[in-house]
């Protein structure tokens, strides 16, 4: 097997595409050789456990109204090239990620991390969902089959919250400043919300049928 490491934010829109076109590639080749694995990359690590008001935090980060539209448009565009449903406008909150992490982490464990991660980029980019709420992420936890209960204790305390923290600083201390970013087998590097057609291309050059 070959070791995908992927590097992403659940609030990431770019990261959200970039999934799409991922998942669509090795459902396409379904023999394929990856072993995929999340990892944590913060969008805002200084962000307010209770988060802020989306719209406040587009203006500020783009210049106003009119620069939040002209960056969430190729990302609109990019997400209809892809197929998958996102809406923009049933966002207020832009939460922290932080505990979310701590469930992608922790569903690894457990070999669901991919639901997660699914469950997660769902819940915010098309339910509009706080996924900075525990509650929220206790639901999404249970229906991708972790111990909600479970789930929900762990995230009382603040278990795995150092180690989040740290693995996010280590790899902007090794160079990383934006997401997705993919890892293939410890080597190479892809940045950047890939197509279907690109992973395809990546996926038979590994397996030798390029």
């Amino acid at each position: 097997m070959i070791r995908l490491d992927v590097f992403s934010d659940p609030i990431c829109p770019w990261c959200y595409v970039g999934k799409a076109g991922l998942d669509a590639a090795l459902e396409a080749r379904p023999d394929h050789d990856f072993t995929v694995e999340w990892h944590p990359f913060m969008l805002n690590p200084e962000m307010p456990a209770g988060g802020m008001d989306r719209a406040d935090y587009l203006e500020a980060k783009f210049g106003g109204k009119d620069g939040t539209v002209k960056a969430m448009l190729p990302v609109q565009q990019a997400a209809e090239a892809a197929g998958i449903p996102l809406d923009f406008a049933a966002q207020t909150r832009v939460p922290s990620t932080l505990d979310a992490h701590r469930l992608i982490h922790w569903a690894g464990l457990e070999g669901r991390q991919n639901a997660v991660v699914s469950a997660l980029f769902r819940a915010y980019f098309v339910e509009g969902a706080d996924i900075g709420d525990r509650a929220v992420l206790v639901a999404i936890a249970g229906k991708a089959g972790l111990d909600s209960e479970m789930i929900d204790r762990l995230l009382q305390g603040d278990g795995d919250v150092a180690e989040i923290r740290a693995r996010d600083s280590e790899i902007r201390a090794r160079g990383l400043r934006g997401v997705p970013a993919f890892i293939i087998d410890g080597q190479h590097v892809l940045h950047g919300a890939q197509p279907k057609e690109v992973w395809l291309q990546v996926i038979d050059e590994l397996a030798g049928r390029a």
